[in-house]
C-alpha cells in the first residue's frame, strides 16, 4: 500500500467518507484496487467503518456529517436543529434528517431518521447551511420544514425566528395549508 494515500485522506477537513470521495481523493479507478485499499487501512487501524460504503478517519467521527454523508441529497433539519436553536425544549437523541426516502437507522447506538419531503423541496437551497462537513437547515427552514409536516406543531420559542425568512420561504413548499399555517404562527407568537 502507498503511504501518501491514508495521508491524503488525513490531509482532508472531512472526517467522514464515501467509498466515492476514497476514490476521488485517492485518484483511484480500479473498484477492487479500491477495496483492497480500504480493507488494508481498515485492518489497520487507519480508517473506521461506520456501514456498509461509509468510512471515518477516527472513532470520534461528527456523526451529523456520517448522518448527512449516507444518503444524498438529504440535510440535518426538524427537531435537531430546532433543539439547537431554542426553538424547543424538549431533548432528543435522535438525528432527524430530510432526505429522498424515508427510513430509520442505528449509528453508534443513535437513531437516524430520514424523514422524505419531495425533491422541489429537498433539493431547494434556500435556507440551507453548509458548515462543519454537512448541510443543515436554518432555524427558519427547519421551522418550514416542520409545519409542513405537522401544521399543529407545538414550539416553545419563537421569538428568534425572522419571519421575513420564514415568509419568503413559501415558494419552496407551494401548499396553502402551510402558508395559513404560518399566518397563525405568526399572529400568535410574532409580538411575544
Amino acid at each position: 500500500m502507498v503511504k501518501g494515500d491514508i495521508v491524503e485522506l488525513y490531509k482532508s477537513k472531512n472526517d467522514v467518507f464515501t467509498i466515492k470521495d476514497i476514490a476521488l481523493i485517492w485518484k483511484e479507478n480500479n473498484f477492487n484496487n479500491l477495496k483492497s485499499k480500504i480493507k488494508y487501512y481498515t485492518d489497520k487501524g487507519k480508517l473506521f467503518k461506520i456501514r456498509r460504503g461509509i468510512y471515518a478517519k477516527t472513532k470520534d467521527y461528527n456523526i451529523l456529517e456520517a448522518a448527512n454523508k449516507l444518503y444524498s441529497p438529504s440535510y440535518i433539519s426538524f427537531e435537531t436543529i430546532l433543539l439547537k436553536e431554542g426553538i424547543i425544549f424538549q431533548y432528543s437523541q435522535e438525528i432527524f434528517l430530510v432526505a429522498p426516502l424515508s427510513k430509520q437507522i442505528k449509528i453508534n447506538k443513535r437513531k437516524i431518521i430520514y424523514r422524505k419531503l419531495k425533491d422541489e423541496i429537498l433539493l431547494n437551497k434556500k435556507g440551507i447551511i453548509y458548515e462543519d462537513n454537512y448541510y443543515r437547515a436554518s432555524k427558519e427552514r427547519a421551522f418550514m420544514d416542520m409545519i409542513y409536516l405537522n401544521k399543529n406543531y407545538y414550539f416553545d420559542n419563537l421569538r428568534t425566528l425572522d419571519w421575513r425568512k420564514c415568509f419568503k420561504m413559501l415558494d419552496i413548499y407551494k401548499q396553502k395549508s402551510l402558508e395559513k399555517a404560518l399566518n397563525s404562527y405568526y399572529k400568535n407568537y410574532s409580538n411575544v
